[in-house]
């Protein structure tokens, strides 16, 4: 079942040219093509599904700096400010609340990895608060764990999944931007050895500029032009529940789950750590560079082996001719089954943590499928080698809450100016110039 979603009306036209085409309506997109619109550039976001299908619609809602790797923090730090910006300059509700954050633990090695975080992080302006057991068990009234510590974020927050995409793309529209819906990009048009323009499902479109913001499907779009994306794909799973007393008021993790509260009384939820892997050619593709992270996320992953991974999706090969129907427009909208397994084990831990939730169940539960580099860190870049092409992909799991920062970023790529914050940890070449990378930090 897929999660909610607010529709977004599609522009009146396909047009035959743009500046700028932006290929993939995630948080990422949108964002790139609100900002693009505001610069005054003429912008085309085609989406092969509906406006915030995917993954975007389908994570936490969590908007944070806590535990982020220092690559990312300065990055993160302006998306919160855009967050909060872009409610009141777009006039439209994307859900967005300066809420804090809360962790708790029974683990002191946690703990120190918590504080060892929070003094460098004290460094870029973030505060982040090391609980005692006392301070961490007043944070959560009603709780049964006599908790060893926690920390809190109080600058973090969240957003609205449900909202947030819609929102920015319907205000990219009032600034002139065009968005269709149910456009599959076939592939790039190349002429001199640079973009020239997109093959749609309904025609070409002329540009000399596109931002690749495809989510897990942007490793498939590449290879088809003989471009290396390393990207790894693994199926999350998230429910919400029906309305019930209000015992947690804040978003809140701990070992067994983690929530988020809503305003009309039921929360969203899941299980940190937990994922499915559903492998075809693309996982056998860059199952070295993959390896290490597989190595130490092993116990928390299941496997779902088949052979519909080979055959279609963002797994499966990538030959099609861009006059004929491509692996975009034969899934829409994907959408994977749910882990009922987390499901279970969230409910039951939280029935365990809070007394007051013993009646709590689940009404809607959702997969989605995220995009993983191997340094677990989004690339945001231009491709040097097929100039016109930028990237915007690779968010690993924590890509809602840095969207904002992503699509402005991006933006300033494409226009030549000064970027808000150094491109470069963001870079494509390393993860293929063989320069080696970096592990990835807390996340």
């Amino acid at each position: 079942m897929p999660a909610p979603i607010r529709y977004v009306q599609d522009s009146s036209q396909l047009p035959d040219q743009a500046d700028v085409v932006v290929i993939g309506a995630g948080i990422a997109g949108v964002a790139a093509a609100y900002e693009l619109a505001k610069k005054g550039v003429s912008v085309l976001l085609l989406e092969k599904g509906l406006v915030g299908g995917e993954q975007s619609s389908r994570n936490w809602g969590w908007c944070r700096q806590q535990n982020r790797d220092e690559r990312e923090l300065p990055l993160i730090i302006y998306a919160l400010r855009r967050w909060e910006e872009l409610q009141q300059e777009t006039g439209e509700d994307l859900g967005f609340h300066r809420s804090g954050l809360l962790y708790t633990t029974l683990d002191q090695a946690e703990i120190d990895a918590w504080d060892n975080w929070g003094k460098m992080a004290k460094a870029y302006g973030v505060r982040s608060d090391i609980l005692n057991a006392e301070q961490a068990k007043a944070m959560t009234p009603g709780s049964t764990t006599a908790w060893l510590g926690g920390v809190s974020s109080p600058t973090d927050g969240h957003a609205e999944p449900a909202l947030a995409c819609a929102g920015l793309a319907i205000a990219a529209q009032r600034l002139g931007a065009s968005v269709i819906q149910q456009c599959a990009v076939r592939g790039l048009d190349i002429s001199g050895g640079r973009v020239s323009g997109v093959w749609t499902e309904r025609g070409r479109v002329k540009t000399s500029t596109v931002i690749c913001a495809g989510g897990v499907w942007s490793s498939l779009f590449c290879r088809r032009h003989g471009i290396e994306l390393p990207l790894g794909n693994v199926i999350g799973t998230a429910f919400r529940t029906a309305p019930i007393e209000q015992v947690i008021s804040l978003p809140f993790y701990t070992a067994g789950f983690a929530c988020r509260p809503q305003s009309d009384g039921s929360y969203t939820v899941s299980v940190s750590g937990r994922g499915r892997l559903e492998p075809g050619f693309q996982s056998l593709r860059y199952a070295r560079q993959f390896y290490p992270t597989f190595r130490a996320r092993r116990k928390n992953l299941s496997f779902r082996p088949g052979v519909k991974p080979f055959l279609c999706g963002p797994e499966s090969r990538a030959a099609w001719s861009f006059d004929g129907v491509s692996p975009f427009e034969k899934t829409r909208i994907l959408d994977p089954a749910p882990d009922m397994a987390i499901v279970s084990d969230g409910l039951a831990a939280m029935r365990r943590e809070y007394p007051a939730l013993a009646a709590i169940r689940a009404v809607q539960a959702w997969g989605g499928m995220i995009d993983s580099t191997p340094d677990a860190i989004p690339v945001i870049s231009p491709v040097e080698s097929l100039p016109g092409l930028v990237l915007s992909a690779g968010f690993s799991a924590h890509g809602f809450g840095i969207g904002p920062g992503a699509g402005r970023l991006a933006a300033d790529l494409v226009t030549g100016d000064t970027p808000i914050v150094d491109p470069t940890p963001f870079r494509y070449a390393r993860l293929v110039d063989g320069s080696g990378l970096k592990a990835p930090g807390m996340m």
